[in-house]
């Protein structure tokens, strides 16, 4: 349920379904900032928040839709996968053209998703720092109101986030945090460093 505080902004409840270290780091922001946090497992049959945070590699996600779609319907569901080819960490497992976000939105029309914290690393989130600079989320989505929602819950913990654009922006999000990745397994950058966003 959203609550209205005092000076305007906004109380949500936050459900994230995963307890890895990107889950806790965002369960940890948002409880930060006073917004309700639930972790769900894959047993679970409710879902109290409204807004639903998919922290889990992407081949749990489909099983995820399965056992939780009609519970998801409604509810703003934000993707923070990484669609890579575990197998030969050489590539993404999407059409070129497409992304892990677009594909979550087709199997949940019902509800509003949202593409964010996949350029993050949870170091950079529990530290809210990347290189001395600021960590930013970029967050993509055809949904200005859910783009915002999420926004003023990273406000509420003093973590800046920018309005990327549309859904089809997870394209190039998701080409970025493969980049990321490739690069802190190679040891080139650390799982504390980064790429910052420098206004």
């Amino acid at each position: 349920m959203l609550e209205q505080l005092n000076g305007g902004d906004t109380l949500t409840s936050v459900s994230i379904i995963g307890n890895g270290t990107m889950g806790t780091a965002i369960g940890a922001l948002a409880a930060e900032g006073g917004h309700t946090v639930e972790f769900i497992d894959r047993q679970s049959t409710a879902i109290a928040g409204d807004i639903v945070v998919l922290a889990v590699p992407y081949p749990s996600v489909a099983g995820i839709i399965a056992d939780h779609g009609a519970a998801l319907a409604g509810k703003v569901v934000v993707d923070i996968t990484n669609p890579l080819d575990f197998a030969t960490f050489d590539g993404l497992v999407v059409p070129a053209d497409g992304s892990a976000a677009s594909v979550i939105a087709e199997a949940l029309p019902a509800s509003t998703v949202l593409k964010a914290f996949n350029t993050n690393f949870a170091a950079t989130l529990a530290a809210k720092s990347v290189g001395g600079s600021p960590v930013t989320v970029l967050i993509a989505g055809d949904d200005d109101a859910a783009k915002r929602l999420l926004s003023s819950v990273l406000a509420g913990a003093g973590v800046s986030a920018v309005d990327a654009g549309s859904l089809k922006r997870a394209r190039e999000l998701e080409a970025l945090g493969f980049l990321q990745l490739t690069l802190a397994a190679q040891e080139k950058i650390s799982w504390t460093g980064g790429f910052a966003l420098v206004k």
